[in-house]
């Protein structure tokens, strides 16, 4: 499978294939047509740098608007609104904003297709939560849950409110 679902102005895009043991593996496809699968980190880390440059209040508040209409299959509504939250943003930062918000409701999706989750979307919330409200480093917030058992992190989400 290969489901393209942005075809950036750089000439990049940013599509589902068939990964490992799902159809929802999130990969960007540079212009020479290689492909990346994009790492938590990655896009942490540039998360990080627009609440540094935006606000931390305004960049969580984007991100959950786009988690809060996130499903198991991409929505046109979903693809429209991020569209619409690249105006506040300057022009500098749309198609990087663009890419990242992409990335990150595509990444959602994934979890939400996971076989038997019992978290979905619920692990890059708290991971991004965490980073911008808990302070912790990318690193730290992209791979603190690693090993927990899904109960303790279902705990950690609820205790937040999500």
């Amino acid at each position: 499978m290969c489901q393209i679902v942005r075809i950036f102005s750089d000439g990049t895009s940013i599509e589902f294939r068939t990964g490992g043991f799902d159809d929802w593996c999130v990969y960007l496809i540079n212009t020479d047509g290689e492909a990346e699968a994009p790492l938590d980190t990655d896009y942490f880390a540039k998360l990080n740098e627009l609440a540094g440059k935006y606000g931390v209040n305004k960049v969580y508040e984007d991100f959950v608007l786009i988690y809060d209409n996130t499903s198991t299959m991409v929505k046109e509504d979903t693809l429209n609104l991020i569209d619409n939250l690249l105006s506040s943003y300057t022009k500098e930062d749309s198609l990087t904003v663009e890419k990242l918000f992409l990335t990150l409701y595509m990444t959602m999706i994934s979890e939400e297709n996971y076989p038997n989750t019992r978290l979905g979307r619920r692990i890059k919330r708290l991971g991004i939560y965490e980073m911008f409200f808990g302070k912790k480093e990318v690193d730290y917030a992209a791979n603190f849950m690693r090993g927990m058992d899904w109960k303790e992190i279902s705990n950690l989400c609820s205790s937040r409110g999500f």
